[in-house]
């Protein structure tokens, strides 16, 4: 293995005892007479993260996540399976074992020795260090004085002041504000333009999509799926919806296509046709800023007093977009006895950048679909966005800019200007 992340089979067994008595009666017969219960919390976990490549782990509280973190790291061993690494490994977590009597420059030190640097290699690095965390005096003051935040910029520097070969982070990009997360960003991708692994345990959707290459879901200690960032997540989705609404899950066949579509949904309310237009009928490419249709019809199997129906736009790495209801829109839907048909119909410029983009659909009580959701659909249908002649642009959004540009003389009176307006 020339580098990255190899987990193979790897489990993690702990013994539950009854009693406490119990751990006794084993103690004293030297394990001859088992007393406890075996309990998996890891089960046969595989997966591969290569150099320059990054793997998100998800799942509920409880599914393993942290456990499995903590044997890549090596703080714990597997009662099964191996895990290989190659080169040296940083693991960032919130506090980084930071003792909350000590200075945050002690802490440089300990938190050093902890992730392998010697006392002469934390004294070389610690201009940048302070530089990049820009807590400014505070290094000298006791870490439980720190905020949270700050407690993650002296954590993050610390651990990235070198390029590790294999990088760890669970969850702690979460804290911080917008312009250290920002900064934080910045520095992973350069690693990984320049061969760092990385893991990413995080219950964020955004930071998954955004970094990682695939997703892993764990669920009670198993591995429940591996794929590209957003069908995984969509597929999480659908298993929250079942556990709080006892909701079916299944996967629906894209009509021979090989791009996979989850569902889900208590059926109540089902859509059956969900269709981009242009003023000509059907269609699947559009320019930026052409104003465009999206129709959904659907049957209802129950009567419903309350339906929503809305729609999400997203980007070909599955982040979102845009997105609303008819619910925010404030269009109120009649009650609808069982087998009657209905029909929701929004209208929008599509101020996009050219590209490749997917709507997700959504039947629902309330405001959002978690509430009550009748039937979710994602990737209902696939689109993509061409330019038009609009001035060259970059990003995903297409804002209308109004433009000016003046050669101002010393008593500012402009002597050229030039305007436009797109």
């Amino acid at each position: 293995m020339t580098g990255g992340v190899r987990v193979e089979g790897v489990g993690k067994r702990y013994k539950r005892y009854p009693r406490p008595a119990e751990r006794l009666v084993e103690w004293l017969t030297l394990g001859r007479v088992a007393r406890h219960e075996p309990l998996w919390v890891l089960r046969g976990v595989s997966f591969e993260v290569e150099p320059g490549t990054a793997i998100g782990v998800v799942g509920a509280n409880g599914s393993g996540k942290s456990t499995l973190l903590k044997i890549i790291k090596g703080t714990i061993r597997p009662s099964e399976g191996r895990v290989e690494l190659a080169g040296r490994i940083a693991a960032l977590e919130l506090g980084l074992g930071f003792h909350a009597d000590f200075t945050g420059r002690e802490n440089l030190y300990l938190g050093g020795a902890l992730l392998g640097l010697r006392a002469g290699e934390v004294e070389e690095l610690l201009p940048e260090i302070e530089a990049f965390a820009e807590i400014g005096r505070a290094i000298d003051d006791p870490v439980r004085t720190y905020s949270a935040g700050m407690q993650l910029r002296l954590a993050f520097s610390l651990a990235t002041a070198l390029r590790p070969d294999v990088l760890l982070i669970d969850e702690a990009l979460a804290v911080g504000d917008v312009y250290f997360q920002q900064k934080c960003v910045a520095r992973i991708r350069r690693f990984r333009d320049q061969g760092t692994a990385l893991l990413l345990v995080s219950h964020d959707p955004v930071a998954v999509k955004t970094f990682c290459d695939r997703a892993v879901l764990l669920d009670r200690g198993l591995l429940a799926r591996e794929g590209p960032p957003d069908r995984v997540l969509e597929y999480y989705n659908a298993m929250i919806a079942k556990q709080t609404a006892d909701q079916e899950i299944f996967q629906a066949e894209n009509l021979g296509k090989s791009r996979g579509q989850t569902r889900s949904g208590d059926r109540r309310a089902t859509i059956e046709i969900a269709e981009l237009r242009d003023d000509s009928g059907p269609a699947r490419a559009f320019r930026v800023g052409e104003t465009v249709g999206l129709r959904i019809e659907g049957r209802v199997r129950l009567p419903v007093e309350d339906l929503t129906v809305g729609f999400a736009i997203r980007d070909r790495l599955g982040n979102d977009v845009f997105g609303t209801n008819t619910h925010h829109l404030v269009v109120a839907a009649p009650p609808l006895r069982a087998g009657e048909r209905f029909r929701a119909e929004f209208r929008f410029p599509l101020n996009l950048g050219p590209g490749n983009y997917s709507v997700t659909t959504a039947l629902h009580a309330g405001p959002v679909h978690l509430g009550g959701s009748y039937d979710w659909w994602d990737n209902v249908c696939v689109f993509q966005v061409i330019p038009g002649d609009e001035p060259y642009f970059v990003g995903t959004c297409h804002l209308p800019v109004e433009s000016r540009l003046e050669a101002v003389a010393g008593d500012a009176s402009p002597v050229v200007s030039g305007a436009a307006h797109r």
